[in-house]
């Protein structure tokens, strides 16, 4: 049961890094140059070709055709545009090539958008989800270290940073940057349910307990608090106020595997 509740921190960090695509800075085309000079025609067809792909690819994305948007961005990196018309491909890519389970591209697209722009947010924070969902713990506290160090007031900086740090381990850079969360606006109650997995690492069962339970008076209707709680209220002896948080989980979980876990719980208290 631990596992599934470490698990279940991800998605709100993976949806908040989902960004939108990045049209806005792709500017149009070059304009037709006066002269006919074939060197400014050859260096005109070049950019109205990357601008047009790649507001196809966008029109892709934005109708969820991840296949076609891979097409159209695959062809704007290899004509290897000018900044940051260059890194905003490689980023697009990567939002399409993680749409259809291609992670080990992804991860290699955001890295190149990186090397491009180091100051490229939206892709650190991607990249740091990415690396998360595929389980590869040192390249995802790279990642959030260095998301940390570009934007280090960044919520979802350290958010993920405290994410990556729970699944390495590393409990105290965890609770730190979740505390720090906390502080910074109590009512954040996927902060406090994280805080809570921390403390639930650390065997400090009181303390969790009380995180979740915080985070339920915030968002009552938060389903993953109320299974975690339900695990913490077993432990403690308390089987029928177990059944109460697990019948709760049941009843708000939009997660089949998630409801069909917590029906399965509560029938056997």
């Amino acid at each position: 049961m631990r596992n599934w509740i470490i698990a279940a921190s991800l998605p709100a960090f993976a949806a908040a890094a989902a960004v939108a695509t990045s049209a806005q800075t792709y500017s149009g085309p070059t304009p037709q140059p006066r002269s006919t000079d074939p060197g400014a025609l050859v260096a005109q067809a070049h950019s109205r070709e990357v601008h047009e792909r790649f507001m196809r690819g966008v029109a892709a994305e934005e109708r969820s055709d991840w296949g076609a948007a891979v097409q159209e961005f695959t062809r704007v990196v290899a004509l290897d545009p000018p900044e940051p018309k260059g890194s905003s491909a490689c980023y697009d890519l990567a939002l399409a090539q993680t749409h259809l389970g291609r992670d080990d591209a992804a991860v290699a697209l955001l890295e190149e958008a990186l090397h491009r722009d180091p100051r490229f947010a939206a892709a650190s924070a991607n990249l740091v989800a990415i690396e998360l969902r595929r389980g590869d713990l040192s390249g995802a506290r790279r990642a959030a270290e260095r998301y940390m160090a570009l934007a280090p007031g960044s919520v979802l900086a350290r958010y993920g940073r405290g994410l990556a740090a729970l699944r390495a381990g590393d409990l105290a850079t965890a609770r730190d940057d979740f505390r720090a969360l906390i502080d910074a606006d109590p009512t954040y109650a996927t902060a406090h349910y994280d805080l809570a997995i921390v403390e639930l690492r650390a065997g400090r069962d009181d303390a969790a307990r009380a995180e979740l339970e915080h985070a339920l008076t915030l968002a009552p209707n938060y389903a993953r608090a109320s299974f975690a709680l339900g695990t913490v209220l077993v432990r403690a002896g308390r089987p029928a106020d177990a059944r109460i948080a697990f019948d709760r989980c049941a009843h708000d979980a939009e997660d089949p595997a998630l409801r069909a876990l917590a029906i399965d719980l509560r029938d056997r208290l």
